[in-house]
């Protein structure tokens, strides 16, 4: 089903001077359209069998937000960043996060430095922050105080050290890891910087026709390699792009539904009431509204559809729900209680 009648103007029409018309913006559409069509192309000639985490992590992308990917080692995490960076024109940086790992060993750190003539200064020596992509590898391995330091520059894209801020490059995103098995020694991210992760995207094992694909593929003498398909500068027009895509009412108020009855104080479902012990704020709905603006670009449409929606609801909410202990001792995971908010609205 399209949603293409009684459109909601994107917040920057009217107050963006950059806003196009309808009849430019349906072109733009189409050319990116089918530029992202390279883009898949080309992710797919190294990572096989991810289709949904490859949309889902170019849809964080292409709204401005940044992904959490949770999964067991071994299913390409490290590569689908190191793909991305190159097929985007991005600089990408890869930190192993560890018990022992230092927030200066991300953002960087100053420096004495003593000239010929005996005069002091201190100098800035950039951490590997400073960077376009990059990816968190096993962000929950990392004490709170490490992981701490992220949080600013994942909500305001720069760093303060000694009293200066330090903006970083344009544009910026994260992509974390975290391995859901082997919990010792790893410190659970809390729920203000869970809730800075536009999404939370869960790699499962491939198909059988994926992993004799990948076994096919990856163990001859001839490798395969992605190419640039997009430069920084087109990704941030893209992502400008994505803020003037039209969404039509039923859809906003869709998105007002499902998060709102995810919070226990506004559920209008009396079975589910006892489930949820706390839910979804305001950047819920945001991140849901960017999101499903971003898939539509990515498929070539002018404006985002309810499907968007049920297809998007759980990589956004999942870490921004929690149940109660009642909930969990039935058996009932996050997902459940998402396709239980998603039934009303397919």
């Amino acid at each position: 089903m399209s949603e293409t009648s009684s459109l909601t103007p994107s917040p920057t029409q009217g107050a963006n001077e950059d806003f196009m018309p309808e009849q430019d913006l349906a072109a733009k559409i189409e050319d990116f359209g089918t530029r992202m069509t390279a883009i898949r192309e080309s992710i797919g000639r190294v990572i096989y069998g991810q289709e949904e985490v490859i949309l889902e992590t170019l849809t964080t992308i292409l709204a401005g937000g940044h992904c959490l990917i949770v999964g067991v080692p071994g299913l390409g995490k490290t590569l689908l960043v190191d793909t991305l960076g190159t097929v985007l024109g991005l600089q990408d940086k890869r930190v192993q996060f560890t018990p022992d790992l230092m927030p200066p060993d991300i953002l960087g750190s100053e420096i004495l430095d003593e000239s010929v003539n005996g005069a002091r200064s201190f100098r800035f020596i950039k951490g590997p922050i400073f960077c376009q992509l990059l990816m968190a590898d096993e962000i929950n391995r990392a004490s709170p105080r490490t992981q701490s330091a992220l949080l600013q520059a994942m909500q305001e894209r720069c760093v303060s050290i000694a009293g200066t801020t330090n903006d970083l490059p344009r544009p910026f995103h994260v992509l974390a890891t975290q391995n859901p098995i082997e919990q010792e020694g790893t410190y659970p991210l809390p729920e203000a910087q869970l809730d800075r992760f536009l999404m939370q995207i869960n790699i499962r094992y491939p198909s059988l026709e994926a992993e004799c694909q990948i076994l096919l593929k990856t163990t001859g003498i001839e490798t395969h390699s992605a190419s640039e398909v997009l430069t920084a500068k087109e990704l941030i027009e893209a992502q400008k792009l994505v803020r003037q895509l039209p969404v039509g009412d039923s859809v906003v108020q869709s998105i007002l539904d499902i998060v709102r009855s995810a919070r226990p104080s506004e559920q209008s479902l009396p079975e589910l009431k006892s489930k949820i012990l706390w839910g979804p704020g305001p950047r819920a709905s945001q991140a849901l509204m960017l999101a499903i603006r971003a898939k539509a670009l990515i498929d070539g449409r002018f404006a985002p559809s309810i499907e968007d929606l049920l297809d998007l609801a759980k990589p956004v909410l999942r870490h921004r729900i929690a149940l109660t202990f009642n909930a969990r001792a039935d058996g009932l995971t996050v997902d459940d209680i998402i396709d239980r908010l998603c039934e009303r609205l397919g």
